[in-house]
């Protein structure tokens, strides 16, 4: 497969274009090949969650130096996982080049969210190890700019609300349904809890606003469905 393109489009120059075609290998193309020493992309994909974390870790302990951990860790996992992950594939465009079997080009695998996302993993150990950390770095950095701009306050976060919709939409006549289930507290310092429910998932949020407790209502229900789902 020709990458020139790809490599424009990431902005990264291969040293060694064999790492990028093993990165981009997935398992279902090499069990289709006659007997060869190909090697799918699997263990980059180990190799680059640990790089990703690491380079995501990194830059949010450098941009918020006065919040705990445990605000950093939810942070983090709001930045890497399947679903912005799969985002970000397809923002390059990664989805066509993977190398896919038959069988999984047929159920559309190009555009399955867990594969985008473990081939994103794969490349990310390709450019660390074709390019070392800095390199890495850099790509994590550049690719992952809109997320991380996104989470710039730590308290509102992400809108888990839009990223919600857009996870559970893609089945028909589904949609959250939000309910404020208590409020407390004098009219200045109210607290809010809201229940959301969708499909099989009910999770509720805490806030001094509606628009708080929606949020961490739909962030829970979010991380619950990809957890489902997955």
């Amino acid at each position: 497969m020709e990458f020139s393109a790809f490599k424009k489009k990431i902005q990264y120059e291969f040293n060694n274009d064999g790492l990028l075609e093993e990165a981009c290998r997935h398992s279902s193309y090499v069990n289709e090949q006659e007997p060869t020493d190909l090697r799918d992309n699997e263990r980059l994909e180990f190799l680059g969650d640990a790089v990703l974390n690491l380079v995501i870790g990194h830059i949010l302990m450098h941009r918020y130096p006065h919040l705990p951990e445990g605000d950093l860790s939810r942070m983090r996992a709001s930045l890497v996982n399947e679903f912005q992950l799969a985002r970000v594939a397809k923002a390059i465009d990664l989805g066509d080049y993977v190398l896919l079997g038959k069988g999984e080009i047929q159920t559309n695998g190009r555009k399955k969210k867990s594969i985008l996302a473990d081939t994103l993993e794969a490349v990310i150990a390709a450019v660390y190890l074709d390019g070392g950390f800095n390199a890495a770095f850099r790509f994590v950095e550049h690719h992952f700019l809109k997320q991380i701009r996104a989470i710039a306050e730590p308290n509102t976060n992400y809108d888990y609300k839009s990223q919600l919709q857009e996870v559970v939409q893609v089945t028909p006549g589904l949609a959250p349904v939000y309910n404020v289930i208590e409020e407390s507290g004098p009219p200045h310092d109210k607290t809010f809890i809201v229940r959301i429910t969708v499909a099989d998932v009910c999770t509720e949020g805490t806030g001094k606003s509606k628009k708080t407790a929606e949020q961490n209502a739909a962030r829970k229900a979010l991380e619950m469905w990809e957890a489902n789902k997955g």
